[in-house]
């Protein structure tokens, strides 16, 4: 009889340890899964915080380069290693000084930095006095003449691509925009991929 009952102890003893080994084993795979999640988030909010990510094109004054809704690869880590160089297309975060009110980013392309002297004279743009061949645009400058302006240390002088009358607010109308706000440079469309490119 007592044998029955030890053993009977036993095998509740042994059920009782399963399920408590069970139950550890349940909470500790819970607990790295949460883990892995957590870095996971990290990791991603880092990447798009400090890195790269995509933004997408508002309006149209970045024709006939870029198209209302395309999607661009925005290289973010590269503003803490250069600066912006004249040509590149970059994205721009609105200060209190242009806020254009429906935008919060801007995407404009770099046609001076700090030290350098811009003019519209004739439809055209010179940087230090040089006539300045503009590829990505379809049409001379249509808003007339602006300018000289020497553009300030720390400072980038932006315009649309889009030289149409009006099409493009950009440092003709807010002035030289400080490096500190430029969010980024523009690699590549990378949507719709039929047009999918480098800048």
């Amino acid at each position: 009889m007592s044998f029955f009952v030890s053993r009977n102890e036993t095998n509740k003893a042994t059920a009782k340890y399963r399920q408590e080994a069970e139950s550890k084993s349940f909470t500790h795979e819970l607990w790295d899964w949460t883990k892995s999640i957590l870095v996971a988030l990290l990791v991603v909010i880092l990447v798009h915080q400090f890195g790269f990510n995509l933004s997408t094109v508002r309006g149209n004054s970045m024709q006939p380069t870029l198209q209302e809704g395309e999607w661009l690869f925005v290289n973010k880590a590269i503003t803490y290693f250069k600066a912006p160089k004249r040509g590149e297309i970059v994205i721009i975060k609105e200060s209190e000084d242009f806020t254009l009110a429906q935008h919060l980013f801007l995407v404009k392309r770099v046609v001076a930095v700090s030290g350098d002297e811009v003019q519209g004279r004739a439809g055209f743009l010179y940087i230090n006095g040089v006539k300045i061949e503009e590829p990505y645009t379809d049409t001379p400058i249509q808003d007339g003449d602006f300018g000289p302006t020497e553009v300030g240390q720390g400072n980038v002088f932006v315009m649309g691509d889009n030289r149409h009358a009006a099409a493009s607010a950009d440092s003709r109308r807010f002035g030289a925009v400080p490096t500190s706000l430029i969010q980024g440079r523009a690699e590549c469309i990378v949507w719709p991929l039929t047009v999918a490119d480098g800048l």
